[in-house]
């Protein structure tokens, strides 16, 4: 698989299920923060995911919160699921995506990383052969770095999509 290509992609995590993870081999889910658990930078989480990581433990899923923020960021966010963390996980580095899989105690092709960018869940994830699910951002960020990351994503993202209209 290319290094910038997921393994799948949603619109949102919870349209992601148990059924879909288990078909991609998962034993964890390694989730990042901005833009997939919520906002860019907002304190509390986006309507429903809260739950949705409550039922993917239910149903047996290691569930972890990796970021690349402060760890003051990702413990108090962490908190508010009673989930585990790997903060400044330098994403792409394999270095917190390891930490992660060791704290879920799984092997790394036994997870998947579910996240909004390309050039960091998705590259990371490769780099460490996990699987990967690549979302929708839930907002469109103001940074001039995001905007150039968000353009030079498009490609990928078109490519997905004719991947899954079946072009």
């Amino acid at each position: 698989m290319p290094i910038f290509m997921p393994t799948a992609a949603a619109r949102c995590a919870t349209e992601i299920t148990p059924e879909m993870l288990r078909a991609l081999g998962a034993e964890a889910v390694l989730l990042d923060v901005d833009n997939t658990l919520t906002t860019h930078n907002a304190p509390q989480p986006w309507p429903g995911v809260v739950e949705w990581t409550h039922k993917l433990q239910e149903a047996g899923f290691s569930v972890i919160i990796v970021s690349n923020n402060t760890r003051r960021r990702v413990q108090a966010f962490a908190a508010g699921f009673g989930l585990p963390f790997c903060s400044r996980a330098l994403k792409p580095l394999p270095v917190g995506y390891v930490r992660a899989a060791r704290l879920a105690g799984v092997p790394c092709r036994r997870c998947v990383v579910v996240g909004d960018q390309i050039f960091t869940d998705i590259v990371g994830a490769n780099l460490v052969g996990m699987s990967s699910v690549l979302l929708t951002p839930l907002q469109e960020e103001t940074g001039w770095s995001f905007k150039v990351r968000r353009r030079l994503e498009k490609p990928f993202r078109k490519k997905l999509s004719d991947q899954e209209r079946g072009k």
